[in-house]
């Protein structure tokens, strides 16, 4: 368990530090330009690191309760604000430096409290449940990203979030990583298709209004529901005892993460 831990701890550097270099790289070029920006090598080595943060994390889900391995990833929000503050000069308020103490003490508190992974892995129905889900999720949010107009920010955000939550979730499910068998099961495509998916609603997401309104609803929706979801159907526990205590870490890294959560666009 506890390299898992350290996985998932991994991750949420890795994904933050990417963050700052796609700024790095962004910044570099005209705004709104996203071919240019995939020539800067700031971008692209976010790009790598982003990539080696989503292996970190899928082998942490592999070992992890989903609560903590989830709380972990919002997380990745102070690490980018404060490398953010460091490298591109963007200011921390008192409010945020309280932010960034609250989401490593949730972060170690979970680290106490939590248990091993529920041994839960679902049935042939339930992972076809997934895989349609992550289906209907990318086709929802096509349909909102040319309907909606009003909070699409947020909305974006929040579909964003439950993508990602659902590729939490179908790792979890998937039922043994062996070449043959890997490739047919459907919570391998629910990945694939949901992770891609919720990608690019992020940044559609971040592209129609405001990143706090749009970063705050992806935290949401990324990490609470999959929490549930390990605890009432996987199996997930704490440490006998521990349950308050995990409660309380998991509260206080999400709400830092919702009060870092301009920071989900390394911008000033």
């Amino acid at each position: 368990m506890l390299f898992g831990v350290v996985l998932a701890f991994c991750a949420a550097l890795c994904m933050g530090a990417a963050t700052v270099l796609q700024a790095i790289g962004a910044r570099r070029t005209a705004a709104g330009s996203l071919v240019p920006a995939l020539r800067q090598w700031p971008f692209l080595a976010g790009v790598c690191v982003d990539t080696l943060g989503f292996g970190a994390e899928l082998a942490a889900l592999r070992s992890l309760p989903l609560f903590v391995v989830e709380a972990a990833l919002a997380s990745s929000l102070a690490v980018t604000a404060v490398i953010g503050a460091a490298v591109l000069g963007i200011r921390l308020r008192p409010a945020e430096w309280c932010a960034v103490a609250a989401v490593c003490a949730g972060l170690a508190l979970l680290a106490i409290a939590a248990g091993h992974e529920g041994t839960g892995t679902g049935d042939e129905r339930l992972r076809l449940v997934v895989l349609a889900a992550s289906v209907g999720l990318v086709l929802l949010g096509w349909a909102a990203a040319h309907r909606v107009h009003r909070h699409r920010a947020a909305l974006l955000g929040g579909l964003a979030g439950l993508s990602f939550g659902l590729v939490a979730v179908a790792v979890r499910l998937l039922p043994d990583l062996a070449v043959p068998r890997i490739l047919t099961a459907p919570t391998t495509y629910a990945v694939v298709i949901s992770g891609i998916g919720g990608y690019l609603l992020l940044i559609e997401a971040l592209r129609s209004g405001s990143v706090t309104a749009a970063t705050a609803a992806m935290v949401i929706g990324e990490s609470v529901w999959p929490a549930l979801f390990g605890v009432v159907w996987l199996g997930d526990t704490t440490r006998h005892g521990f349950t308050p205590l995990a409660v309380a870490g998991f509260a206080a890294s999400i709400a830092g993460a919702l009060a870092l959560a301009r920071f989900g666009e390394a911008e000033t």
